[in-house]
């Protein structure tokens, strides 16, 4: 610094320019010569160096070099070259006069640390575009993080502009701050909070944006548009837009779909409730009928009678096993599960061969359409509550007897 100052004193002593005895004409007149020499230089860089990067970076096949020296970055940096040539020439300007001197570097320093904040806030972003566009990085929460790093600088910022204009030690004002610690704590607990569970959900894998993911508590049932420091975005189906802490989605259970989209197939799992009073034993006609339709195996001579519902379900797995509908990679099952007053279900396990959701459904809808209307042929009736017509019939045809 001291020699900058020795060359650029004697560069205006060879002009006639003796910085001890400078009227105020003369003053001026160099203030206007810094300024004319900033917006040049300035404007030169903008014009003449940005052009000529970005040529260059246009050449390479790398894809990084084109978001990190983007017009944003190096219009950023641009943006720092006015207040070094201020803080380089105003000493000259103002020799004679310390406070003014003083008053006017502070200004530079604070304008310096103002510009290397945007400088920094344009690098965070282009790091995030770049993380964007890699394969392994693109659907990791981490702008959370890039969040938390500006309001790191941006703090430190701070720091540094209060110790310029109090004339004190930016160590001496972290002391200080370290006794309020569990107020900033307090302040910044939503902050830390949520830059803590999105280390954890990045780490662990847990969310990327474009998830579908479920969170009853918040009413959440959509894909994750975004994962930022104190929200994660979610749209729903009714496109209404959900907002969670991230802290919430590691505390909490939320239901992530995104194995469901990696394996490309979507489960189905519907249960039939039988009415109990007619499940019986088949009888030898009724079975040779079904061998012969193909319907079932043909039973071992001599076991057990075969029933219905057996015959049924036998029905059922095999029809899911010859449809080109079902994932015949995934579990295919047919079981009963515990009676219930409402008739004994059975519940018909399989994975749809799409993920689509109209797809999905159409699937769902002619499997137990079929299953439904081939259950007479078996001798079962689907239990179902009586309704009031079926009460009036009922009445009707006990009238009509008597």
């Amino acid at each position: 610094m001291e020699h900058i100052d020795e060359e650029i004193a004697r560069l205006l002593l060879d002009l006639g320019i003796d910085k001890a005895n400078l009227n105020w004409t003369t003053r001026v007149t160099m203030i206007l010569a810094i300024l004319l020499v900033s917006y040049i230089v300035t404007k030169l860089f903008r014009h003449a160096l940005i052009p000529a990067v970005r040529k260059i970076t246009a050449k390479t096949k790398a894809t990084w070099d084109d978001y990190l020296f983007n017009d944003d970055m190096l219009h950023s940096f641009s943006r720092m070259i006015p207040p070094i040539i201020f803080y380089l020439l105003l000493p000259f300007v103002f020799d004679g006069y310390p406070h003014v001197l003083a008053i006017l570097l502070k200004a530079c320093l604070i304008y310096l640390i103002v510009v290397t904040l945007m400088l920094i806030r344009s690098f965070l972003k282009s790091i995030y575009e770049i993380s964007s566009e890699h394969e392994a990085l693109r659907y990791r929460p981490l702008k959370g993080i890039y969040q938390m790093v500006l309001l790191l600088a941006i703090a430190v910022g701070i720091i540094l502009i209060i110790s310029i204009l109090i004339d004190q030690n930016a160590a001496t004002i972290l002391a200080g701050l370290g006794a309020s610690a569990a107020v900033l704590m307090l302040i910044f607990k939503d902050s830390i909070l949520g830059l803590v569970a999105g280390v954890q959900l990045s780490a662990n894998d847990m969310l990327r944006p474009g998830d579908w993911v479920t969170m009853a508590k918040y009413g959440a049932d959509g894909y994750v548009l975004e994962v930022s420091l104190t929200t994660v975005k979610v749209q729903n189906f009714d496109k209404t837009i959900t907002t969670i802490p991230p802290y919430a989605l590691v505390s909490d259970s939320f239901q992530n779909w995104r194995g469901m989209w990696e394996n490309g197939s979507r489960r189905i799992k519907r249960s039939l409730y039988i009415d109990m009073t007619t499940v019986r034993f088949c009888t030898g006609e009724e079975v040779r009928n079904y061998v012969e339709k193909g319907w079932i195996e043909a039973p071992e001579e001599g076991g057990e009678p075969m029933v219905n519902l057996q015959a049924y379900r036998m029905y059922l797995l095999a029809y899911l096993q010859k449809n080109p509908k079902v994932n015949h990679d995934m579990m295919i099952m047919v079981r009963q599960l515990q009676p219930t007053p409402e008739g004994l279900p059975l519940e018909v396990y399989c994975f749809a061969d799409t993920i689509e959701w109209l797809k999905y459904e159409a699937i769902q809808n002619d499997l137990f359409n079929h299953f439904i209307a081939v259950l007479p042929r078996f001798g079962l009736c689907i239990y179902q509550h009586p309704s009031g017509s079926d009460l009036a019939r009922f009445w009707a045809a006990d009238n009509k007897n008597v």
